[in-house]
Formats: C-alpha cells, structure tokens, sequence
C-alpha cells in the first residue's frame, strides 16, 4: 500500500509501526476515481453523499479490503451500521479513518483483537477554541508547551470512540475519555482502557487498542 503513487512510504513506515502483534495497518493517498472502488451495495448505500464523501469512502475500503485479503478474506462489502461503524464480516474486528487527503484502516482477527480504533488528521495544530471542548483540565496542563498537544488529544479520543462503541453502544462525550499520552493509554467513564499508539508524519495518526486477554 505504499510503493506505488496510491501511497506515501514514509506515511506508510510511521503507521505500520503501530501495530501491535495481529494487527494490520495501511493506507491510501485519496485520488479521484477512488469512488469508483465502491463494491455495489456500498456505492448503493452511498449514493446521496457528495461525491468527495464517496471517494474518500472508497479509498478507505480498498484499503480496508487489501488489508482483509491478507488475512484470507475475500473482497467482501464493507456497509455502516446505524451508527455509523464499518459493518466487518464475522471474524474480523477493525477501523478505517480519512481527511481529505489520506485514508487509514486498521485489521485484524477476533481472536487476537477485542477492539480497535484509528484516526487520521492533519499535521496543524488544533484551533485553540476547540481545546476546552475536547481537552480536560487534567489534559490541558500535560499538552501546555506541544503545538500538535490538542490534535493528538483530538485523534486519541476519536479511536478511543471507534474502538470501545461497539463493544457497549454507549454515546461518549471528549470529556468522557481520560487520555495519557505519556503513558499510552486511555481510560472511558464506562472503564475500558485501551493502548494507544501515534506517529506524526504527513499527517497524524493515532490507533486504540485491546488485545484479547
């Protein structure tokens, strides 16, 4: 997913750093015609969203399906749920992500993987009127003297969401999750605590984690 013009191998490298044991990650540089990968049903359950939406939807799930072919799945559609989370066939647990410029998806087998999460954003730092919104004091004082503080804040509570929703379909506010990022984990009000992984390259990338026990 990174040797050719549909990847960025240094985006590539920071991100396949990520992934603990059973875990697999990769991406794809959105470019157009990547609507066009949509399999039948998605490109059906997709067709009232703007165009941008459903290529940036499209190069998430060839990614996602390159990442299921190596686990020997077949090139299956990948719908949403009611809420709005990638539907994976029984076996699999995993998570796809997209700015605008970037898709992200992160795969892995049941049997190794209770839960995960990815995000994608930007490499700029987050608007300062958006800090309090996501950000606890607790939080605020250990992101003071980091630019990119907020939006790694910002990522890490957004895969901490995909990650734990499926697992007690309970809605959760930015304050809701604890994130240590010295520490590498985040912690919910419902009390699921998760690793957490990032890398800052091109973009920001952070992945939510908890190995099956």
């Amino acid at each position: 997913m990174s040797g050719d013009a549909t990847g960025d191998p240094a985006l590539q490298q920071a991100i396949a750093a990520l992934a603990p044991p059973g875990l697999l990650i990769g991406h794809r540089l959105i470019a157009p015609g990547d609507e066009s990968a949509l399999l039948p049903a998605e490109a059906a359950a997709m067709a009232s969203m703007a165009v941008d939406r459903r290529r940036a939807s499209g190069a998430a799930r060839q990614v996602a399906r390159a990442l299921m072919a190596r686990l020997g799945y077949a090139q299956l559609s990948i719908l949403k749920s009611a809420s709005g989370a990638p539907i994976w066939p029984a076996g699999l647990c995993g998570s796809i992500a997209h700015d605008d410029r970037v898709a992200v998806a992160a795969l892995g087998l049941r049997r190794d993987i209770a839960a995960v999460g990815i995000d994608v954003e930007p490499t700029v730092p987050l608007p300062a009127d958006m800090l309090d919104l996501i950000a606890t004091p607790d939080e605020l004082r250990t992101i003071a003297d980091d630019p990119l503080g907020g939006k790694l804040l910002f990522a890490a509570k957004e895969a901490v969401y995909k990650a734990v929703h499926p697992l007690d379909d309970v809605f959760l506010e930015f304050h809701d999750i604890a994130v240590d990022l010295a520490g590498r984990t985040a912690t919910t009000r419902t009390g699921r605590v998760l690793s957490l992984r990032y890398c800052l390259s091109s973009h920001v990338v952070v992945l939510a984690s908890a190995q099956i026990e």
